[in-house]
């Protein structure tokens, strides 16, 4: 059996594996005569004083003990077998296909979207033209909207199924192994599409099927059970167990389950702004100064405070990163941030916003499924409106903000189609623009240097998670109502973001094999 120490080095150090050894050597009191292997098994840097250091988890074999390996991901040819219909390909529809072939099940997969490639045009039509395709978007295509969002892999749900597993199979199709001993691991989005790329031809080698330009439109049910799909309100298919992996922004999804009276609820959410700062003042602020240490990462944040009874936190930093549009229709603006691989863009950016519930909204009524969704879609509306009717956001410099003056110009953004100076404290709802304000001055206790007019918010951050939930039986994954109906991942309400999401893929398809 192995053994496990903790040692801290300097980031300088993090490269030396014969200093790295002697340390685990002394700690653990083992001489290395009696050593068989090791190697890094956790990493992560501590920056709460100075000097930073990288605290590293160190896994030791004795010379009579096997290292363990990563296992293999191993598919059957599943042609003839079963079929299960995902619809959606994004990591909890990847996730439960592949489960599926491990499983000897023969997966077809429904997106609505374009390829991982061809959507790369839809997005630069965003990005210079202001035109969003309802179909093909940041948010919806191959790979769903984890592709574009930069592949951050970083997960608290632990006891909802095997991360390692997840995490492994990533790396069989391509990922960076150093995922598996980053506290926060990262893929970025400049490799995600390889990767995504790999799983799909994977499947389709197995004797999976994968479909795009594949909309879900109907769905048939008799006496409680699932019996077929239509698809592009065209052809039908039948299938008794379809997954209903669609994401978080699929809201045709959610009318259609409504107009079929199979039940949906309202479900807590978040919403606020996207901020971007400089990468270099979010380096010096949270490496004490030591912001030129060509061995430290770009620095990341996590920030939350409490506020008139209501959470106020980041979400989704981006080191690094760019600010993106993500709207999926053409009437609504909506921001998201993502990073590449190096995150070495010289800007960071993070949703901050605020935790919502269903009975918070002025408009909450017990039996409306849609009263959070109808708040989201109000205000990325608004915003659309106040920055132009187009895909530009309006923005406001953070002290601009707080002190309810429009910001008379702007540093240089990240976000391609613009953005326009509005007073974010008349299109923001109260709810929110009231709780942003305080938590920003108290974030400043909290980083100093953090609150600064050099800051700039883009509006909305509003696709945080879901709004709507699909409640399903915890125990066989099932819808409550609908047999054979498998609500799955963010867009259902059991995850909150890649990893979480392709573990419920996997859950699901887990049900399925009890059954």
């Amino acid at each position: 059996m192995s053994k496990l120490v903790q040692i801290s080095v300097l980031p300088h150090q993090q490269e030396d594996k014969e200093a790295i050894l002697k340390l685990a050597l002394e700690k653990s009191k083992l001489k290395n005569s009696a050593l068989g292997d090791w190697r890094i098994r956790k990493r992560s840097i501590d920056a709460r004083r100075k000097p930073v250091k990288l605290n590293l988890q160190i896994e030791l074999w004795l010379k009579d003990e096997v290292k363990e390996q990563i296992p293999a991901y191993l598919p059957q040819q599943v042609n003839n077998s079963r079929k299960i219909a995902i619809i959606g390909a994004g990591p909890a529809g990847l996730y439960a296909a592949l489960r599926c072939i491990e499983a000897g099940l023969k997966p077809v997969i429904f997106e609505r979207g374009k390829d991982v490639r061809a959507r790369r045009h839809d997005l630069a039509k965003i990005n210079k033209e202001h035109t969003v395709n309802p179909e093909s978007n940041y948010c919806f295509g191959e790979g769903g909207a984890g592709t574009y969002s930069d592949g951050k892999l970083y997960t608290r749900s632990k006891k909802r199924g095997n991360v390692l597993k997840a995490l492994e199979w990533f790396v069989h199709f391509g990922a960076n192994p150093d995922i598996l001993v980053d506290a926060h691991p990262h893929i970025g989005t400049n490799k995600l599409p390889k990767i995504i790329t790999a799983m799909r031809e994977a499947i389709i080698e197995a004797g999976g099927k994968v479909h795009f330009n594949s909309k879900l439109t109907n769905l048939r049910i008799e006496n409680g059970e699932i019996k077929a799909i239509e698809i592009n309100a065209e052809k039908c298919h039948n299938f008794d167990e379809v997954i209903l992996a669609t994401g978080h922004s699929a809201r045709d999804i959610f009318y259609l389950l409504h107009k079929k009276k199979i039940k949906i609820e309202a479900k807590a959410f978040a919403l606020g702004v996207r901020i971007e700062h400089q990468q270099k003042l979010i380096d010096k602020i949270q490496y004490h100064g030591d912001d030129e240490n060509p061995y430290l990462p770009p620095a990341s944040y996590s920030l939350v405070e409490q506020v008139d009874g209501l959470g106020v936190y980041s979400f989704c930093m981006c080191p690094g990163g760019i600010i993106a549009p993500c709207a999926t229709a053409q009437e609504e603006v909506v921001t998201n941030g993502w990073s590449p691989s190096k995150r070495n863009n010289p800007y960071s950016n993070s949703g901050i916003v605020v935790s919502i519930q269903p009975e918070d909204l002025p408009d909450f009524k017990p039996d409306d499924p849609f009263v959070c969704l109808d708040f989201q879609k109000m205000v990325e509306h608004k915003c659309w409106e106040a920055a132009g009717r187009t895909q530009q956001v309006p923005a406001q410099r953070m002290i601009d903000f707080v002190e309810g003056k429009v910001s008379e110009d702007f540093p240089k953004t990240s976000y391609q189609p613009g953005i326009v100076s509005v007073d974010l404290n008349k299109v923001l709802p109260p709810l929110i623009a009231t709780r942003l304000r305080k938590a920003f001055v108290l974030f400043s206790k909290k980083m100093k240097g953090y609150y600064t007019n050099e800051a700039v918010l883009h509006a909305p951050e509003s696709r945080t998670s879901s709004p709507v939930s699909i409640p399903r039986n915890p125990e066989t994954l099932e819808h409550i109502e609908i047999k054979g109906l498998y609500p799955c991942g963010e867009g259902a309400g059991y995850a909150g973001g890649i990893i979480s999401a392709a573990i419920d893929g996997i859950n699901c398809v887990d049900a399925i094999v009890r059954k």
